[in-house]
């Protein structure tokens, strides 16, 4: 009986072995292909990244050249000649230009932060942050109305950015002699939670100048924050000039 289980044992190991040379012939090659795809795979998402970060580098080293020529209108020729690796890069190159423009030619710079404003492949931060940059600039072509239209559709959206809109709102019904409506917005801005604590302050010390009441906690606050409220500003408030 001993030699008989184990002749059975032999035989039924070699079946065994027969069958699984037999799926490794029938399917290996499935098994090859996973590992090549998954090899090839990775060498590719490597690849991708390394073409990437030089694209990005050589994109940053023409922009810094750029920066480097003696005067505005130099710099915005050469800036006007970077190639934008994207509608990300390209909006940014063209603020650049913009604020090189400003100087010398504000409606110039102004239409190119609305062309920027328009174009709806850039991401809409870079597109609401050229809008607020244009509407800001003194001496564009773009008259109140023009002006106010443009803030309109900013401050119908969220966050800081509707905030900076409701700002020059208010500093355009100062300009067109409402310093009512002006306070009242101000009061608003001062009084959102998401407001930063420079803009905040902002508000508040512009409503005192307007000679409006003022609520008493919000000038607490802001003397609580001191300077270094100025610190914790957002990067919209920095990206917009404030």
């Amino acid at each position: 009986m001993s030699d008989s289980d184990s002749f059975i044992e032999e035989v039924s190991e070699e079946v065994r072995r027969d069958r699984l040379f037999g799926l490794m012939r029938r399917y290996g090659w499935i098994a090859i292909l996973a590992v090549i795809v998954l090899v090839g795979g990775a060498a590719y998402n490597e690849w991708q990244k390394a073409q990437n970060r030089a694209q990005a580098e050589a994109l940053g080293d023409a922009m810094m050249a750029a920066m480097e020529a003696d005067d505005s209108s130099a710099r915005t020729a050469d800036l006007d000649k970077v190639s934008a690796a994207g509608p990300g890069s390209r909006a940014v190159i063209a603020m650049l230009a913009a604020a090189e423009a400003l100087e010398d030619d504000p409606d110039g710079a102004q239409q190119r932060l609305l062309r920027i404003a328009q174009d709806q492949d850039v991401s809409s931060i870079y597109r609401q942050i050229a809008t607020l940059k244009a509407v800001m600039i003194p001496g564009g072509g773009m008259d109140a109305d023009a002006r106010r239209q443009q803030l309109d559709g900013l401050a119908l959206g969220g966050g800081v950015v509707r905030l900076l809109a409701e700002e020059q709102l208010a500093y355009l019904d100062i300009e067109e002699g409402d310093r009512g409506a002006a306070a009242d917005r101000l009061r608003d801005i001062a009084g959102a939670a998401d407001a930063t604590p420079g803009l905040r302050r902002r508000a508040t010390q512009v409503i005192v100048a307007l000679g409006a009441d003022v609520d008493p906690a919000l000038i607490d606050a802001d003397a609580e924050t001191g300077d270094d409220a100025t610190a914790q500003d957002s990067a919209a408030d920095t990206a917009t000039g404030e």
